[in-house]
């Protein structure tokens, strides 16, 4: 009634609203009785009502002024409220009928439904009698057979332990107490199963023992069967693991290490427990009596527990196939010898630690005598690795049939971890981490002990090197360190380093001695003194050299790489021995040179003498050059005690000669017939001059050959030098050429004279030039410039050797493509 025709508020409701006595009226929390009283309260009741009955008139009067405007709508509206009426009553008849229908099925459902509820509940309980009267008879059937089967002692114990596991799954997820039939069967399975794991485990201890794969398997299939394979084992190596840990205790237990056998007295208060002075030798003997022993423990323990693996890797159940190694390593553990010698190498790295730790008598034996331990070690490895192959032997020779068919069936046998490294664990690095320290420090020692006799010979100021004996004392000490580190090859090579710095600071020390001034490579005099101190150090190195190399020889099973490590260091040695001779060379080739060029001051263009020979047996030069040799190997070279290495390097120094000799000769100009004569015995002279510095002249291989070659060609005319098969293979090409320079007359002018150099630098233009291609351009040059020279003055003709030198060269030049 809020709104008239247009839908703005009636102007009777506006009056009311604007009225002030009707304004409590229009709130929502309107409430009579508060209203009533509070018109009593304020006595203007007669007023208050008068007031209501004209708003109600008026009230009165718009609802009738509404329901004239709006009555065909509210007809409407009171039709479809009899419709609405109508559809409810028709509603409501048929949910009753729906009712009555539901009821008639409830009752025709409930019934059978109960029935049925009642029925199961009774099939439940017959089903759980049957299957515990079930369980029962079986258990009754198994106990008596479990009976039988015990009283056939070992033969029949996995049969007995099959059964134990069958009862044992009878069991599983229900209540036996209190039945009375099988009160007494449950008592003996009980003792039976106890009997049998007893009976087993005696089994295990007597066939690991005895290494009899017969008793461990028929063991392991028993604990297979009772299902406690898994702890079982894990059982019987923590208990080796603990074994083994007690009797590393006691072997490095100092106090009854220093104790006199028999008796043991109790020290005082934080008294330490140590050897008595003078007994000493008696604490080290104890101990390593006692780590011989240790080594025999652990030895037998790795051998039992490798024996267990190769059956647990072998033996299968038969009926399930199963292999049992299979079932110790799922869920990712490892195999048990792995574990087993994991958790004894950690053993020995802690106890030895601790104990060394604790004791420095210990910490000295281990070190000073680390050898020793090392070779224990060592022939424990090697006896580990002899248990697998002989337990593998075992598995094919012992056992029952059935055990060995079985064994035949498996596969291969994999390698256990004695037998080969895997890429992430070495076993026997594990085993020798434990010995580590005293390793490093047994090095230390070795290397003090090899350095202290070298810095005693050498003292600061020293001027001479050792003598015999005391390089006799440094021999003994290397041949000592490296025999006693012989037991493994890992430390005869950490000692053959040692070794190899030992040969480094005597070579130092040694270089420190020689004299490099002036005097040491003087050739005029007598020997002086820093030349017989140079001598000396030479003879002393060469002597080190000699008397090592024979220790390394003698050394039995001796590792490559331990042998390259120290003769590395030796020719070091060498390459001293080679820089403190090489200023004395030097200056005796450089005074064999100035000799052999003199020959340029004689005159070989003389002819032959009535007699045809020449008028001396060899050139004044030739006579200097035998006399210097000689005098320099006996005055200077004698005095060295290596003649091996003394001509290495002389012979070098006669080839040098040889190919001085024979170059300068090939220079000669003008060269006569008489020349010739004197020129070719002074090749047979400079055999003779060279000896000295060499076993053999012979054994001077190709400048020998040359020196032979190149005489008779003084005689050949040039066609036949040309055409001689000693060119190109024996003498290179660049010296005959030279020497057919001499056969052409003047105008053509050898290659030092075009160039107009001296001999002795065409001499040593030749040196620096040792390629035979550049000593032809030189050549080519020279003969060119000859053709030039004639063309110039208009000749008519070249000299009769220019066609064949210009033959020889094109010859020498393809021979070089």
């Amino acid at each position: 009634m809020e709104e008239a025709g247009g839908g703005a508020p009636a102007p009777a409701l506006a009056e009311l609203q604007a009225d002030e006595c009707y304004a409590d009226f229009f709130r929502e929390d309107f409430d009579v009785k508060a209203y009533t009283s509070q018109s009593i309260h304020q006595a203007v009741i007669a007023e208050q009502l008068a007031k209501l009955a004209q708003g109600i008139s008026q009230l009165d009067k718009e609802l009738h002024v509404q329901v004239v405007a709006r009555h065909e709508d509210l007809l409407a509206q009171a039709t479809g409220i009899e419709s609405l009426e109508g559809v409810l009553q028709m509603m409501q008849t048929r949910i009753g009928a729906l009712q009555s229908t539901v009821d008639r099925i409830r009752a025709k459902i409930v019934d059978p439904y109960n029935k049925i509820v009642s029925r199961t509940a009774q099939l439940a309980k017959l089903q759980a009698a049957c299957d515990l009267l079930r369980r029962i008879i079986r258990i009754l059937h198994l106990s008596k057979r479990l009976q039988g089967q015990l009283q056939g002692g070992s033969r029949e114990i996995t049969k007995a332990a099959q059964s134990l596991n069958e009862l044992d799954y009878l069991s599983q997820g229900i209540d036996l107490s209190g039945i009375e039939v099988i009160e007494n069967d449950l008592l003996f399975i009980a003792r039976a199963r106890l009997e049998v794991e007893n009976q087993a485990k005696r089994l295990l201890e007597q066939g690991v023992e005895t290494q009899s794969p017969t008793q461990v398997g028929t063991a392991l299939q028993v604990f297979y069967n009772l299902g406690t394979l898994k702890d079982t084992i894990a059982n019987v190596v923590d208990g080796y693991c603990t074994v083994l840990e007690e009797n590393i205790k006691n072997a490095l237990d100092i106090k009854v290490l220093t104790q006199p056998s028999q008796t043991v007295t109790r020290g005082g208060p934080g008294r330490a427990a140590m050897p008595t002075p003078g007994n000493t030798a008696a604490f080290r003997a104890a101990l390593w009596t006692n780590m011989e022993k240790l080594m025999d423990q652990i030895c037998a323990a790795c051998g039992q527990v490798q024996h267990l693996q190769k059956l647990l890797a072998k033996k299968r159940d038969p009926i399930s196939h199963v292999c049992f190694i299979e079932e110790i390593v799922k869920d990712g553990q490892s195999d048990i010898l792995y574990k087993f010698w994991t958790a004894v190498t950690q053993t020995l790295s802690s106890q030895f630690q601790s104990a060394t730790d604790s004791s420095m008598f210990l910490k000295q034996a281990f070190e000073g005598e680390y050898p020793k331990l090392l070779r224990l070690y060592n022939d424990l490895w090697k006896r580990l690795q002899q248990y697998s192959q002989n337990i593998q032997r075992n598995f094919n020779t012992s056992g029952s049939p059935d055990l060995f068919a079985e064994l035949q069936q498996m596969e291969e046998d994999a390698q256990d971890i004695f037998m080969q490294k895997t890429q992430d664990y070495d076993p026997e690095k594990a085993l020798k981490d434990s010995l580590q320290q005293y390793e490093a420090a047994y090095l230390s020692k070795s290397l003090s002990r090899l350095f202290d006799p070298i810095n005693l010979v050498f003292p600061p100021g020293g001027r001479n090197p050792p003598s015999s004996d005391e390089l006799d004392s440094i021999i003994k000490t290397i041949a000592s360190e490296l025999n006693v580190a012989a037991v493994d090859p890992d430390l005869s090579l950490a000692v053959a380093k040692n070794v190899a710095k030992t040969i480094q600071l005597y070579g130092v020390k040694s270089e420190q001695l020689l004299s490099t001034q002036g005097d040491a490579s003087q050739v005029i005099g007598p020997l002086t003194e820093g030349q017989r101190r140079n001598v000396a150090v030479v003879n002393s190195l060469y002597k080190l050299h000699q008397a090592v190399l024979k220790v390394v020889t003698n050394q039995n099973s001796f590792p490559a790489a331990a042998e390259e490590t120290i003769t590395t260091a030796l020719k070091a040695v060498h390459d001293l021995m080679g820089s403190a001779v090489q200023p004395l060379l030097n200056s005796v080739g450089d005074s064999v040179e100035a000799i052999i060029i003199t020959m340029h001051q004689e005159d070989f263009s003389g002819s032959l003498s009535s007699s045809g020979k020449p008028d001396v047996p060899c050139s004044l030069y030739m006579k200097e050059l035998q006399g210097f040799i000689g005098r320099v190997m006996s005055d200077y070279f004698r005095h060295f005690e290596c003649f091996d290495f003394v001509f290495d390097n002389t012979e070098a120094m006669a080839q040098r000669a040889i190919e001085l000799f024979i170059r300068n000769a090939s220079l000669i100009r003008p060269l006569g017939e008489g020349g010739k004569m004197r020129l070719a015995a002074d090749f047979a002279q400079m055999e003779l001059a060279v000896a000295p510095l060499c076993r053999r002249v012979s054994d001077l291989g190709k400048s020998y050959r040359q020196l032979r070659s190149f005489r008779p060609l003084l005689f050949q005319t040039s066609e036949h030098i040309a055409s001689s098969p000693a060119l190109g293979e024996v003498i290179p090409f660049s010296i005959i050429l030279q020497f057919l320079f001499t056969r052409a007359p003047p105008e053509l002018k050898s290659p030092f004279q075009r160039a107009e150099w001296s001999i002795a630098r065409y001499s040593q233009w030749l040196d620096d030039h040792p390629s035979e291609k550049d000593r032809l351009a030189l050549i080519r040059g020279a003969l060119e410039a000859y053709v030039q020279s004639v063309r110039a003055r208009e000749g008519k003709e070249f000299a009769p050797v220019y066609p064949i030198m210009v033959q020889l060269l094109q010859k020498a030049m393809s021979a070089l493509q």
